[in-house]
């Protein structure tokens, strides 16, 4: 039999550890092989999307989201169960439609940007001016776009780690706005997605008082077509929308509570709103799923010594969640050791980053040691990002971790129609969930700190 190189490395890691740290080892790899073989991370992700579906911040299916979240948590035996309300801004999508009318009339696919103003009665049609760069427009001065629809076309592209996100954000996020200031009456941009389908992809943008909409990928395209034969195109958009500047919200909260140091706390979570195209699985029904199954397979072993608690977020997609969490939690946040974001799909984690103050800790490296079968890189450099919805936290000098997802094909789906259960590989989904368990169990049966030391 061949022993594979990465094990024989892994047992001299285990072998050079104290007593102690070597059954924190054993434990956590059993944690992980539990998971692997546990079907609780596909079984909450699928009823949360068969019995909810799409989960707009503001809509009667949040409402029943929060029910349903809280009726999960007690039913996997999570203890202190409750909601944590707050109110947020809450943009709602009405009727939506927009076509070419000259001069090779032709049916456009879109779906309003949040946060867009709807089109007067009737809609608007108007002359297109399209920019192939988003630097390309905001290069254009003030009132050069009067009458227009702007639209921006550049391409999104495709990276494991999910960076071409970023990198083509802003043309969602303030676009809107810096169309209005140089007199677009209308914007559109190529959705942010890496896919070659004709759903659009929907997402959060700025206010900005002009209807603003994502095109899907392969309508983008054909504008592009059409503008290099040289004659003016126009397009006829109508949308309508609204906006509840106090809409009802809520955090869904469940603890594992500890036997040893109740006070120390692990916060882990996904968030459970979503946009409405889909049924929110991947975005992000699916890190719901992975950090609930991953708490309950974490003290499925015995009660840990420190408590992990689990929290659903009620609004990250128009944001507030994560702010008001912060706020409700900001006098214990010295006693937080650590906290961390499951919000990019269901695919694998192929690496991940901790605080270097505890990278050489035993309890990390019983961690990283049952890292090996999952074929998980733990990187040297620091966690850079965390999540949207911990970001409060991280504000709050509270530690936090990234695990990184393989995200070659999250932009293929997220925030369209395509986001939809069947989209989700339930051993892939397992891989997540013993990568988070067995954290969840070295952390919480131990005494690692991951804040860092002060200087003699």
């Amino acid at each position: 039999m061949r022993i594979l190189p990465s094990l024989i490395v892994v047992a001299g890691l285990v072998a050079a550890m104290p007593a102690a740290a070597q059954d924190l080892a054993k434990g956590a790899a059993a944690v992980r092989d539990k998971a692997l073989a546990d079907s609780t991370g596909w079984d909450v992700v699928e009823s949360l999307t068969t019995e909810i579906g799409p989960r707009p911040i503001g809509s009667p299916a949040m409402q029943r989201a929060r029910d349903w979240g809280v009726a999960t948590l007690k039913r996997l035996g999570f203890e202190n169960v409750h909601v944590e309300p707050f109110t947020t801004n809450a943009w709602s999508r009405g009727a939506e439609s927009a076509a070419v009318v000259g001069p090779w009339p032709q049916k456009l696919a879109i779906l309003g940007i949040g946060g867009s103003a709807p089109t007067p009665p009737g809609g608007i049609t108007a002359p297109i001016a399209l920019f192939t760069s988003y630097q390309a427009m905001i290069d254009q001065p003030v009132g050069s776009l009067a009458g227009k629809i702007a639209v921006v076309t550049q391409k999104m592209p495709r990276n494991q780690d999910g960076s071409g996100y970023g990198y083509v954000g802003v043309q969602r996020r303030a676009g809107p706005v810096e169309a209005a200031k140089r007199g677009a009456v209308g914007y559109m941009i190529r959705s942010l997605s890496t896919d070659d389908t004709r759903l659009p992809h929907t997402g959060a943008g700025a206010a900005a008082g002009i209807p603003a909409a994502a095109l899907s990928t392969v309508d983008a395209e054909l504008l592009e077509h059409m503008v290099a034969r040289g004659q003016p195109v126009t397009v006829h958009l109508e949308m309508a929308s609204s906006v509840n500047p106090k809409a009802d919200a809520w955090n869904v909260v469940g603890e594992i509570k500890g036997s040893e140091k109740p006070d120390e706390v692990i916060v882990v979570g996904g968030h459970l709103d979503s946009w409405d195209p889909g049924t929110g699985a991947i975005d992000d029904g699916a890190g719901v799923a992975i950090t609930t199954a991953a708490a309950k397979m974490a003290g499925s072993m015995g009660r840990p010594k420190r408590t992990i608690r689990v929290v659903m977020w009620g609004s990250e997609e128009q944001e507030g969640s994560g702010a008001a969490y912060a706020a409700a939690h900001k006098d214990e946040a010295a006693k937080i050791i650590v906290a961390g974001e499951s919000d990019l799909g269901a695919d694998r984690i192929y690496s991940l980053s901790l605080p270097p103050p505890a990278y050489a800790h035993d309890a990390m490296k019983a961690f990283r040691a049952s890292l090996a079968p999952l074929k998980v890189v733990v990187l040297p450099s620091p966690p850079r990002q965390g999540g949207s919805d911990i970001a409060g936290l991280i504000g709050l000098k509270v530690p936090f971790v990234d695990f990184n997802q393989d995200a070659s094909r999250y932009f293929d789906l997220h925030h369209s129609a395509d986001d939809t259960l069947d989209k989700i590989d339930p051993a892939s989904l397992a891989q997540t969930v013993a990568v988070w368990a067995s954290f969840l169990y070295t952390v919480a049966n131990s005494d690692v700190d991951f804040r860092p030391k002060p200087a003699p």
